[in-house]
């Protein structure tokens, strides 16, 4: 070691012993010892556990006890959530979530054995009815939290197989499925296209666009449909009648075509090129039936741009794959998903195809093959890019599909009790959490309605509610917090489930009854995708009543019930500590029902085309010049980029742009600069939108964007949940929901500088004048009263008239006076500003700026002369 760097070694801080010990000794010890001993001394050990936590469990205390315990737990909670947080070991950082978990489930019984035996009120029917369904709505909070407890006891992250270790002649055959039903011909070829670039052996890849059986007014769309996919160079597959929806559509499909998997993409999921070298490689396992991988949106969704978060707070779609999946993944209990998924053909085959009972095929055929023994995996690489529902009411209406399919799989099935399936313990569980989820809507209201049935109607369903209640139940709800935070913190910010919660709670709790009751109601619905809002408008049509009507009435009954505590505190003061709980409890669901009522509120997607943050090589070309740079972001309709130069280039406001993808992949493409300005004295901002697209232009643009891709930005999140940080910027969703949008100051009109000779023909009469910038749709001429002939033209009855009526005007222009070839144009215009006001003894100014434009009126005859003209002008 040099001696620089033992230097640095004996000045460097020590960490506190207590860390020291937390971080390192304690979580070791644990590591050499589970080494040691096998799984029966294991079940031993959690025997043990279970015995010990008996009397920490049903020990009575008073209530200041009760109190110091409840400080103490809490305290070594923070203690292990901040120790976890200083490792980078996963498996130190799963010693320190199953700690938690034991110490969770510890305080969360004796909370549960407290409200049995001391708080339930049943001195009359309307507190005991009241009391028995607050009850049931905490047990089952209870029990979603044990279950999600068991699935994520170990977060299973794999690695891909190496393809190149096998002959290429025995790679699988794959057959790319997209089915579609009605969704717009555009969406689908940009999937087809990212599944043609797809990198496998042409021999063993074939792409199918699976076009439903339908009406005949869908005619049209269908050979709209079929011209692109000759274009594009996939099969059209049309089946005669659109039985069991997506599911029928697959499972035709799977009897006419010959590869061996199938992968199965939405028609708004574009794939990655190198997907199938990352998957494909699994299926030598000959026991594995599919793999699945996450499903990503690169548009946001209504939480996203409604509740303002600008990409702060995880979308609802990450907490099921970043960790559910993966943990259901270690008990071989993945789910298939449905799209960005690969399926062996042959083993779903044997389970009668993608299932038809239910309106969640996806989950219910991995059920089913997973009673047949199969394996499955979950690949946590996002290797397609989709579109999530634009409005919420499409939000809503696939969130009721899966409420209700899974709700409807829970009672086909009977995961837990049903003797004929072939599943494990573990994967039995991880099917009864899924398909029990769903059923939050209920409890969720039961929730919010409490303190207010005793604000407003004295109905009491907790007895004795007060100081003593929540020193049992504040270890309980925080250490619950404190566990799922280690696992849970990249994933779903506190407080934010509750949101999700809140705002499909009427619609998830009536669809989920109705399927238990009878699953057999409703019918598979497409999500709307692709439903651009434009207009800025705070209006209240843009309000979703229809989808959150009961919710309002929620929220009023909350409103209502703080408006009753002063006269509680007046007329009761007896009752002071309970009325000030509820207050606190009301003003906790108030905060978390705002912010699910501003999801129904619809702000505005004010950009044609969603932007995503791809870093892409790029460089711009004007003429004989060129200058290179990344992009910032990049859509289908432009892309910003910042360029290294050197001093301020003088760019035309029309240059060409190429952009390379992660692999190679290249689009040129022409664009207008809308936004230029300098960084510092090497660097410059630059934002583009393209123009005059081909449609080969726009297919390679999609490749570039969305195929050529190594890894996707939101693989891993830079942000980590604050519990405090995200409560505050949940409650002041309000203000963020109704601020105007930042408009861009620092742009500037962006077109080439030069000193070229002009001549102004105006009402019979030339006036002599110098253009100083000039792009392809405008430009900007300067006069002053140096020249005799000006003077006429600068009096201001003549500048009051061209600024009123913005005249078409004739224009010579040559790159000076003295040149003998001059351009003609017809120009209009614009604006007029006076540069050099007059002196005292005269009221015309003595120099102007026009703003002339080049009329789109006479575009075609002039259009070519102009970028002549931009490109030899200096």
């Amino acid at each position: 070691m040099s001696s620089s760097s033992s230097k640095f070694q004996r000045f460097r801080p020590r960490r506190p012993f207590a860390t020291d010990w937390l971080v390192d000794v304690l979580p070791r010890f644990f590591d050499r010892t589970l080494e040691r001993i096998g799984i029966s001394h294991l079940k031993w050990l959690v025997l043990f556990l279970l015995v010990i936590s008996i009397p920490l469990v049903i020990t009575p205390l008073k209530v200041w006890q009760q109190g110091v315990v409840a400080f103490f737990v809490l305290a070594i909670g923070q203690v292990v959530v901040r120790a976890e947080n200083r490792v980078n070991d996963k498996q130190i950082s799963e010693y320190y979530h199953l700690f938690l978990v034991w110490l969770s489930l510890v305080t969360t019984s004796r909370y549960l054995y407290y409200r049995l035996n001391y708080t339930l009120n049943f001195d009359a029917f309307i507190n005991g009815l009241f009391c028995v369904l607050l009850l049931i709505a905490e047990l089952y909070a209870i029990l979603t939290l044990v279950l999600a407890y068991f699935q994520t006891l170990h977060i299973q992250d794999r690695e891909p197989v190496d393809l190149s270790a096998y002959p290429q002649d025995q790679w699988p055959k794959v057959d790319i499925y997209i089915p579609t039903y009605n969704e717009d011909v555009e969406i689908v070829r940009k999937t087809a296209i990212g599944a043609i670039a797809i990198d496998y052996p042409e021999d063993k890849k074939k792409v199918y666009v699976l076009d439903d059986g339908r009406a005949e007014k869908y005619k049209a769309r269908r050979e709209k449909l079929r011209k692109m996919c000759e274009e594009v160079g996939c099969t059209m597959m049309t089946r005669d009648n659109n039985e069991h929806a997506k599911a029928g559509n697959i499972n035709t499909a799977f009897r006419r075509t010959k590869g061996d998997l199938v992968m199965i993409l939405d028609c708004d999921h574009i794939p990655v090129r190198d997907f199938l070298k990352h998957v494909a490689g699994f299926f030598f396992d000959p026991k594995l039936a599919f793999v699945q991988t996450p499903h990503w949106f690169f548009n946001p969704d209504p939480f996203e741009r409604n509740l303002r978060t600008d990409g702060r707070i995880p979308v609802g779609n990450e907490l099921f794959y970043k960790v559910l999946q993966k943990g259901n993944d270690f008990w071989n209990a993945a789910f298939f998903c449905g799209s960005a998924a690969v399926i062996r053909k042959e083993y779903a085959l044997q389970v009668g195809g993608i299932a038809t009972e239910t309106v969640t095929e996806d989950c219910h055929t991995a059920f089913r093959l997973h009673s047949l023994g199969y394996k499955s995996f979950y690949y946590d690489k996002i290797m397609i890019a989709g579109l999530a529902p634009e409005n919420f009411s499409s939000y809503v209406g696939q969130q009721v599909r899966w409420a209700r399919g899974m709700a409807q799989i829970l009672r086909i099935e009977n995961p837990v009790l049903n003797r004929k399936l072939n599943l494990t313990i573990p994967q039995r569980i991880c099917y009864f959490s899924a398909t029990s989820h769903f059923f939050y809507g209920y409890p969720r209201l039961i929730y919010a309605i409490a303190p207010t049935l005793f604000l407003l109607f004295r109905i009491n369903p907790i007895q004795g509610l007060g100081l003593e209640t929540l020193a049992y139940a504040l270890p309980h709800i925080l250490l619950s917090l404190n566990t799922n935070y280690i696992t849970y913190k990249h994933v779903r910010f506190s407080f934010w489930n509750e949101i999700f919660e809140f705002v499909m709670a009427f619609q998830a709790g009536y669809v989920t009854t109705m399927a238990l009751i009878n699953p057999n109601l409703g019918s598979f619905n497409v999500t709307d995708k692709d439903m651009t809002l434009i207009k800025r408008e705070f209006s209240f049509s843009n309000f979703d009543w229809q989808s959150v009507r009961g919710l309002l009435s929620v929220t009023g009954l909350v409103v209502l019930g703080l408006a009753s505590v002063p006269f509680w505190l007046i007329l009761r003061p007896e009752d002071t500590e309970a009325v000030l709980v509820n207050a606190l409890w009301c003003v906790f669901n108030l905060t978390l029902l705002m912010a699910a009522l501003l999801v129904a509120f619809e702000q505005p997607q004010e950009r044609t085309a969603h932007r995503l943050r791809r870093r892409l090589g790029a460089t711009i070309y004007s003429y004989d010049k060129s200058w290179s740079g990344v992009t910032l972001d990049v859509s289908e309709t432009g892309t910003r980029m910042i360029l290294e130069v050197e001093g301020q280039p003088n760019l035309p406001d029309e240059i060409e742009v190429e952009l390379v993808g992660d692999y190679g992949a290249r689009v040129i493409m022409e664009a207008q600069i809308v936004v230029a300005k300098s960084v510092n004295e090497h660097q410059m901002e630059l934002a583009v939108k393209f123009i005059n697209v081909t449609q080969s232009q726009r297919d390679n643009l999609t490749l570039v964007t969305y195929s050529d891709v190594k890894e996707w930005y939101s693989q891993t999140r830079e942000y980590v949940d604050k519990p405090l940080q995200s409560l505050g910027f949940l409650a002041t969703g309000l203000f963020r929901a109704f601020q105007e949008f930042k408009v861009d100051k620092g742009a500037v009109k962006v077109r080439k500088r030069v000193q070229a000779s002009a001549q102004l023909f105006w009402e019979g009469e030339f006036y002599l004048a110098t253009v100083t910038a000039i792009g392809a749709t405008s430009l900007r001429l300067e006069l002053d009263d140096s020249i005799t002939s000006n003077a006429k033209l600068l009096k201001p009855d003549n500048l009051k008239k061209m600024q009123q009526e913005k005249p078409l005007v004739g224009l010579l222009l040559s790159q000076d006076a003295m040149s003998q070839s001059r351009e003609r144009f017809l120009t209009q215009i614009l604006s007029l500003e006076i540069l050099v006001p007059g002196d005292s003894s005269s009221s015309s100014p003595k120099k102007i700026a026009l703003e002339l434009s080049f009329p789109d009126q006479f575009k075609d005859r002039q259009s070519a002369k102009i970028k002549e003209l931009v490109r030899v002008l200096h």
